[in-house]
């Protein structure tokens, strides 16, 4: 038995706080100012903390290891399971062409470049993002705006900046689902905190990207189709995560926002010509013209109902308790860890949702999309296996951080940093966004931040007084303000519309707007913290 201890360190909390946090700031460092590669940066960490927990904290070498090994075996099954199956279902879009259906038919809504950024950038961006996330969103609407017309470095901003409401539940609710494992809090009340701040996001965003393809008159002109598309979308991610599924929370937002964007009749009036020559500074793709055969428009929104309609079933009651009882819980082996207090510690056992995890539920709407599409068996296989290559290096990145943040957890340099933390007392709901922005701004991602961070978030709240979960979430709502100005997703922007090495650009253009959110996002925290807003949470 391994018992957790918080001040190894000359019995300092301050002293032991430092060595604790080696692996995250060897991380940091290696990320943001040697702008080391992911994939590297997180096996060195790794490697920190194991020397860390082994050397400073008197973890077994044993238990060490097989603490890492449970969280690369999370890292891989759900997380990353969701990712491939998702990216897979994209690429035989790809594949079939049905992308560039759909593609023209999002350009067919609306010839108003500013309905066209909330269209794509936010509606089917925000469904890019519930589906695959990782980038994706980021790089597939800049291209897809580009090709309406918009100048490249607009395209990018406006993408990057939309990436923002959907990312905690992005990827099939991955990063809260993470978050929910690492803190040890039920998922249903994390997504639940989450759920009522992501959504005051929602409202402010698309009144923000009509300002940033028109400015003034954009917001003059096109506020109401924005705040409508807005509400409905902050309306149906509140819902969906409290009332239904963390996984459908994203889902769900894009498809409401997009049918309530297009039930505006304003959205649909033919945009001015001043406009379309003052925004639209680029090259359109003629290709947007042709004409698509009716059903080869419903094949293409095909795998997207086909998710929709498939996570929809797997939440009536009677089919999730099925589903359920094929969930598998283990002992996992070489591991006995308790806390100071003597208490075993959750991350003993490991849960394993078989079928009811949202990758297999992915796998099975990729399977029907194979057949709707038309995609032989053994293509469809080998898109699969071709998925897997692409995302190599995100799988050594998500294995290596998640087997990282096990150790630091189940070795107690977590709950060390977190009681020196906590000393910041009430300021600390107004950090804890911040830890999180700062977190996914280096490493580009919530899953990895919530990994990072949460366990740490969770430990100093409670020696804190204040909520567990209102703190865990706000490391994720605060990371989604991160994303648009992380390397990572910049370096995707400008590869995606022909700008390489202009991310520095991209930067100046959405710092200001990063920070200005992530503000609003520590005051709604510190309301909620408070009696001001606390009626907010559940």
């Amino acid at each position: 038995m391994y018992v957790q201890e918080l001040q190894p360190v000359a019995g300092s909390l301050g002293l032991s706080a430092l060595v604790a946090a080696l692996p995250l700031v060897l991380v940091l460092i290696l990320l943001g100012g040697v702008r080391m590669k992911a994939h590297l940066a997180g096996p060195a960490g790794l490697l920190t903390a194991v020397l860390v927990a082994c050397l400073t904290y008197g973890m077994p070498v044993g238990q060490t290891l097989s603490s890492a090994a449970q969280g690369a075996a999370f890292g891989l099954f759900p997380i990353l399971w969701i990712v491939v199956n998702a990216l897979w279902v994209y690429r035989m879009t790809v594949r079939t062409r049905h992308f560039d259906v759909l593609r023209r038919s999002f350009g067919r809504l609306s010839d108003d470049p500013r309905i066209q950024a909330l269209v794509v950038a936010f509606c089917f961006g925000a469904l890019l993002e519930a589906l695959a996330g990782f980038g994706a969103p980021v790089a597939i609407c800049s291209v897809m705006l580009v090709a309406l017309g918009f100048d490249p470095v607009r395209a990018a901003v406006v993408s990057l900046v939309a990436n923002t409401a959907p990312v905690a539940f992005g990827a099939m609710g991955t990063p809260v689902v993470t978050l929910a494992q690492v803190t040890g809090l039920p998922l249903d009340t994390v997504a639940s905190v989450v759920g009522r701040q992501t959504p005051l996001l929602a409202l402010v965003v698309p009144l923000l990207l009509v300002g940033l393809v028109d400015g003034r008159r954009g917001l003059r002109e096109t506020w109401l189709p924005a705040l409508v598309c807005g509400t409905a979308f902050a309306v149906a991610q509140f819902a969906a995560s409290n009332y239904v599924s963390a996984q459908l929370a994203d889902i769900g937002a894009a498809l409401a926002g997009a049918g309530a964007l297009v039930a505006v009749p304003h959205a649909r009036v033919p945009a001015p010509e001043a406009v379309r020559a003052s925004v639209l500074t680029g090259t359109r793709s003629e290709e947007l013209d042709e004409r698509d055969p009716r059903r080869e428009v419903v094949r293409a929104y095909a795998p997207y109902a086909l998710i929709v309609t498939i996570f929809s079933v797997a939440q009536i009651p009677a089919v999730k308790d099925r589903l359920a009882r094929a969930t598998r819980t283990y002992d996992w082996p070489f591991l006995d860890v308790v806390d100071p207090d003597g208490r075993p510690v959750g991350a003993n056992l490991f849960t394993w949702p078989v079928v009811s995890t949202g990758g297999t539920l992915v796998l099975l709407a990729g399977i029907g999309t194979a057949a709707v599409l038309g995609v032989h068996a053994r293509v469809a296989a080998k898109e699969w296996a071709a998925t897997v290559h692409e995302l190599r290096f995100a799988i050594l990145t998500v294995t290596s951080v998640l087997a990282l943040a096990y150790v630091m957890n189940l070795s107690g340099q977590a709950a060390t940093i977190g009681h020196f933390v906590a000393a910041a007392g009430a300021g600390l709901a107004f950090l804890s966004p911040v830890l999180g922005w700062f977190g996914v701004a280096v490493s580009g991602s919530d899953t990895s931040a919530n990994a990072l961070f949460g366990a740490l978030q969770v430990t100093a709240a409670r020696e804190s007084g204040l909520s567990p979960e209102l703190l865990a979430a706000a490391n994720s709502s605060g990371g989604v303000l991160g994303k648009m100005i992380s390397p990572q997703n910049l370096t995707i922007a400008c590869a995606a519309v022909g700008l390489a090495g202009r991310e520095g650009d991209l930067l100046r253009k959405v710092l200001p707007w990063s920070l200005g959110l992530l503000l609003v996002m520590c005051l709604v925290v510190v309301g909620q913290s408070s009696p001001v807003l606390d009626w907010m949470l559940p």
